[in-house]
């Protein structure tokens, strides 16, 4: 059975007009859903988007998660299949990750909960059984389909889907997507779409191969660009320096500071580590959990749940969580490693202090991390407090210097004269 939920607790800009929901000229059934989760006042991404969409532009929208983006293309395009009441499939929204496909599926149903809108997402990692749902789901022409894009091709590449009717595209995280190497797969589908639709893409950041895949898939595109939500200042933020192989010991002392926490989210690099992390500790008494791309969707779903209901207090995962998890009440996030890229940074705390409570956010920096770590503190325009180490975690040694010999060259040794021996041996 599918469940109703509420959608995301949305970034919300003083800067903007505070339009209201009421003034979108949105059908009665969506105005109604609107209202009873509680929702009045649109944020800036969806003041800019909603009118071009519901005026049938195509959209270029860079904007990230946190920002109220998922709505922004949502409402605009249930109203239109509210209104009009298209047969078959009228929508197709593509997303790269499971969780990211689940979630913005869910928010659909909650905002639809009022019109006869029917929707289905489509994801890999399911069962045999729970693909011939998808396959019945394709082939009788739900108005939304939410799909992975690999999964969607598999069905597509079997025959039976038409995509005949439909008239919305929507790209959700393209550069995601680009990053993950879905776009040769994106473009199989497009290429049995109709030509003519209306297509909205939105991404987080605008690299030059976004802008090229605008080209091939828009006409005109209406631009937006939502400057980057800083954390939430209800987020206490601190580092530690500390070296790679104490942070294991370092995580537990931080555990053991924070048992009153009901849900610790930690991220790590990699799923190897998550792997590790999460045995080391589960072999130290604690209940913790891991989620990565090994896992079925099953048991990720699983892990989720008794996260959500906390029965498990610590769940150790990849950046996959780091944009497609909403779940309230995580106390602390910590960032085992350093993330690659500084605005993953931002999707990574914001998992805390959301709906106006308060959290923390603790990041380890060892020496291969330090720069990494000041382009985070660039882009958020501050200096977050180093913490000092709990008693009994070493210190961070300053890196060794490489002795120069007397030639000035690192590592001294005799100097070579490559161009001397070369003209020798000729």
């Amino acid at each position: 059975m599918r469940h109703r939920s509420k959608p995301l607790n949305y970034f919300t800009s003083k800067e903007h007009n505070n339009l209201k929901f009421t003034e979108f000229g949105f059908e009665p059934e969506l105005i109604d859903g609107l209202h009873s989760m509680g929702f009045e006042t649109a944020t800036p991404i969806q003041e800019q988007a909603i009118p071009g969409i519901l005026e049938g532009k195509d959209v270029l929208a860079c904007a990230q998660t946190g920002t109220g983006k998922t709505a922004a293309f949502l409402l605009p395009v249930l109203n239109l299949i509210t209104k009009h009441k298209p047969e078959g499939v009228s929508t197709l929204i593509l997303g790269p990750t499971r969780e990211l496909v689940i979630q913005v599926d869910q928010q659909l149903e909650a905002l639809s909960y009022f019109t006869n809108v029917s929707s289905y997402a489509i994801y890999g990692g399911r069962s045999g059984q729970e693909m011939e749902q998808e396959k019945r789901a394709l082939k009788r022409g739900a108005s939304v389909i939410v799909a992975t894009p690999g999964r969607l091709k598999a069905h597509l590449d079997l025959g039976y889907v038409d995509m005949s009717s439909l008239k919305y595209l929507i790209l959700d995280e393209a550069d995601r997507m680009l990053d993950m190497g879905f776009i040769p797969a994106v473009m199989d589908i497009v290429n049995q779409l109709p030509r003519k639709r209306q297509t909205l893409l939105f991404s987080a950041t605008m690299p030059p191969r976004i802008r090229q895949l605008t080209r091939q898939l828009q006409h005109k595109p209406t631009e937006i660009t939502i400057a980057i939500s800083k954390p939430a200042e209800n987020i206490l933020q601190a580092a530690y320096h500390v070296e790679d192989g104490n942070k294991i010991a370092l995580t537990e002392k931080v555990l053991e500071y924070s048992k009153s926490a009901e849900r610790i989210l930690i991220f790590a690099s990699t799923k190897k580590k998550v792997k590790e992390l999460a045995k080391s500790l589960q072999q130290r008494d604690w209940t913790v959990g891991a989620v990565h791309s090994d896992l079925d969707q099953k048991e990720r779903e699983e892990q989720l749940l008794k996260f959500k209901n906390g029965s498990l207090p610590v769940v150790v995962a990849t950046d996959v969580l780091a944009r497609g998890i909403d779940i309230s009440g995580i106390d602390i996030v910590i960032n085992y490693d350093v993330p690659n890229d500084a605005e993953d940074y931002v999707h990574r705390i914001g998992r805390t202090a959301r709906a106006e409570a308060s959290g923390m956010a603790l990041t380890y920096i060892c020496h291969a991390e330090k720069r990494k770590f000041k382009r985070i503190e660039d882009l958020l325009e501050m200096q977050i407090r180093r913490s000092p180490l709990p008693a009994g975690i070493t210190p961070l040694d300053p890196p060794p210097r490489q002795e120069r010999s007397r030639g000035g060259r690192r590592g001294g040794g005799p100097r070579k004269n490559y161009k001397r021996n070369y003209k020798k041996k000729k």
